[in-house]
């Protein structure tokens, strides 16, 4: 099935522009772009064993989306997608492989951090885009804290491209926590994402509770942090993935228990991450993967974040963990 969506999303692209210069080509673009965007596209990448070729296959990828969309500019399917592979690109191979570079290649770990920021932000603006081309006014409404009416009208099916909008936003601004620009949206974007959870609590299996622990354990207090409510959407996103999910383990090893030097805490839950399944759920497969990956260079890396492990050997009993 992969394979066949592989070889669809190809033929599709060279389709796509043979009819370029045809008096079909909006009819034919917009076939081709609910083809692209349907219930199943996404696990062509999420549902994979390998993250290199995903890495490899998603420039490519989002580049196609991207032309596509500049035929079918309203065409929201294509809006959610492509801006949230611009998203998820940027997390999963950039921001993450940069974040695992050696400390002495500082150089290259800023300029890939800045990239992922500038990635962020691209797909952010293509997401912003769908939510005032379906709500129009609706940016504004939100640059001027009068989004209330606006959200109030949003439904369940606009969780995706909320989710995604705030995803990508808060993770720009995790990159350049001096941006007051982006600073100053943290009211408008907690708003959207409890929008959101109100309209679909369960959404990806628990995606939100998982946000919502770096949410609550990031801010400060007076931006609405709260160390007990990360603890509680913890527990909520391991029982809404039924334990078939290691993101929320790592997660919080990243957001509480490092920031709170509780290296035991750590060290179990990162070893919970290791013992999850990626086959237990083969639509999010590539997703564990990665997240047990960024596990292990946790685990390994441990006295690079916990001082009192200074040269105790008897902190590394970790059995090795071979690459999927």
């Amino acid at each position: 099935m992969k394979a066949r969506n592989a070889a669809l999303l190809f033929g599709l692209w060279i389709v796509m522009f043979s009819l370029s210069g045809c008096s079909i080509n909006k009819m034919a673009t917009k076939a081709i772009a609910n083809a692209l965007t349907g219930a199943n596209a996404s696990t062509v990448f999420t549902g994979d064993s390998d993250p290199r070729l995903v890495g490899d296959a998603l420039p490519f990828a989002i580049k196609m989306y991207e032309a596509l969309l500049d035929l079918q500019p309203d065409h929201q399917g294509l809006i959610l997608t492509t801006g949230s592979l611009f998203v998820m690109y940027a997390n999963a191979f950039v921001q993450g492989p940069a974040e695992m570079l050696p400390r002495t290649e500082y150089r290259e770990r800023r300029e890939e951090r800045e990239r992922a920021r500038l990635l962020y932000m691209r797909g952010v603006r293509i997401l912003r885009s769908g939510l005032d081309k379906k709500y129009p006014g609706f940016n504004e409404a939100a640059r001027n804290g009068k989004l209330d009416g606006y959200l109030a009208g949003t439904k369940k099916e606009d969780v995706p491209l909320l989710y995604w909008t705030v995803a990508g936003t808060l993770a720009a601004y995790s990159l350049d926590p001096f941006n007051l620009e982006l600073g100053m949206r943290i009211p408008e974007l907690s708003a959207m994402i409890q929008r959101a959870y109100e309209l679909d609590p369960d959404f990806n299996g628990g995606a939100i509770d998982d946000f919502y622990i770096l949410f609550y354990a990031s801010l400060p207090p007076f931006l609405g942090g709260d160390k007990s409510k990360a603890d509680l959407h913890f527990n909520l996103a391991l029982e809404k993935s039924r334990g078939m999910s290691a993101g929320p383990y790592v997660s919080y090893v990243q957001a509480v228990s490092i920031p709170a030097q509780d290296y035991e805490t750590f060290k179990k839950y990162l070893e919970a991450a290791l013992a999850v399944d990626p086959d237990a759920d083969p639509s999010n497969r590539l997703v564990n993967i990665i997240s047990r990956r960024k596990a292990q260079f946790l685990l390994d890396s441990a006295p690079d974040y916990f001082l009192t492990l200074g040269d105790d050997e008897d902190a590394w009993d970790d059995d090795d963990w071979d690459d999927e």
